[in-house]
């Protein structure tokens, strides 16, 4: 027995060894560990476990696993051994690489601290809180235990400092979603869409993680004098793409072409012999165009605007002026209304004559009446 034993090879490790180990014992605060074909018992303190924080050894390994580890000290009667160094000298060489390549990987977690996020990859690495997502997260605490993809982007191994992102990640995603929608976007299409801002000259629609505009002339078939009278931020709406630039990614949409026009069923809406209160759009030398609804414009021909004899229309109007008009005539096909302010004027001195001819009748009813009042009673003195 005792020539086998003098037959087995004794290792005696050196500092800065790496020795495989299988754990024994798993204590609170440290491991004991069995190294093959060595005299001394093996140490790991629970300091040398992780690169991270750690409350009690158990949360790492378990009785009977094997693992690779560096001699940091030897004793006469026990090795001190370290996890974290083999842990981390191999995970310094990945993540070089990693870095280098811009490849993208998976870390758990592990701790959520101030400013941000912590992982262990071997060595810890940080997620600071504006590298987390491409959106304004105010909380984090959801992410513990949480797996998230990510991007080395900044490495010292000297300082043993690592800075990774997730953010990079998503909007890398993003990006690739982006190029593969416009690839695939064509005029004419129709698309469900958020208005996520507004300028003065327009809106900016999300269609699906790529933006658009919709031009201040494209939100209504109305005249419109400022995006907030037609939208709202957040709002959901319904846009056709009209023209679509790939190499500048710019998209044009419509909110208009998708709303019926101001002239569908007109003829049920305006009816000749109607009396409509309108605006002046446009004077031209042969009448006036007046806007009686949204987007529909009627004619009042020079001959239709006064009963006095008119050169011109800017004689009697002008741009802007709230009118009356009567409608002679709708023609939904051709789009056209034929109106009249004259017939208004005739209609009001038509009203004007019978008054006073009512007038003049009351008076001398009332005069009549007066006298053969003043007659009786004459009579009966």
């Amino acid at each position: 027995m005792t020539e086998e034993m003098n037959q087995i090879d004794v290792q005696v490790p050196e500092v800065g060894d790496v020795v495989k180990g299988i754990v024994t014992k798993v204590e609170d605060k440290h491991v004991d560990v069995d190294v093959p074909n060595c005299k001394q018992t093996g140490i790991i303190p629970i300091s040398e476990l992780s690169s991270l924080h750690v409350e009690k050894a158990a949360d790492v390994v378990n009785v009977n696993d094997e693992l690779e580890l560096k001699v940091t000290k030897v004793e006469e009667d026990a090795l001190i051994l370290s996890k974290r160094a083999v842990d981390a000298d191999r995970a310094w060489e990945d993540l070089e690489k990693k870095f280098e390549s811009k490849e993208v990987f998976e870390a758990e977690v592990k701790d959520v601290v101030k400013g941000g996020l912590v992982v262990d990859i071997g060595v810890r690495g940080f997620i600071p809180a504006s590298l987390v997502e491409a959106h304004f997260v105010e909380e984090f605490t959801d992410y513990k235990g949480k797996t998230l993809t990510l991007i080395v982007v900044e490495l010292d191994r000297d300082k043993n400092r690592v800075i990774l992102s997730h953010r990079a990640v998503v909007e890398q995603q993003q990006e690739e979603r982006k190029h593969e929608f416009l690839q695939k976007l064509e005029s004419g299409q129709v698309l469900d869409g958020k208005v996520q801002r507004l300028t003065d000259f327009g809106a900016f629609v999300d269609i699906g993680g790529i933006d658009g505009l919709v031009h201040i002339s494209q939100l209504s078939h109305a005249h419109v004098e400022k995006p907030s009278d037609v939208v709202e931020e957040g709002q959901d709406v319904k846009v056709k793409v009209l023209s679509v630039d790939r190499d500048n990614e710019r998209i044009s949409l419509s909110i208009k072409e998708t709303l019926p026009g101001p002239w569908a069923n007109i003829g049920e809406k305006v009816k000749s012999g109607d009396i409509l209160d309108g605006k002046v759009q446009r004077l031209v030398s042969f009448g006036a165009f007046v806007e009686v609804l949204p987007g529909v414009e009627g004619l009042v021909h020079i001959s239709q605007i006064s009963n006095k004899h008119i050169g011109t229309p800017h004689e009697v109007l002008e741009e802007g002026q709230d009118v009356k008009v009567k409608v002679l005539d709708v023609n939904e096909e051709e789009e056209r209304i034929s109106l009249s302010m004259k017939e208004l004027e005739e209609n009001n001195k038509s009203e004007q004559e019978d008054y006073r001819q009512y007038q003049a009748k009351e008076e001398s009813s009332g005069f009549q009446l007066g006298e053969m009042i003043g007659d009786k009673l004459n009579k009966l003195k």
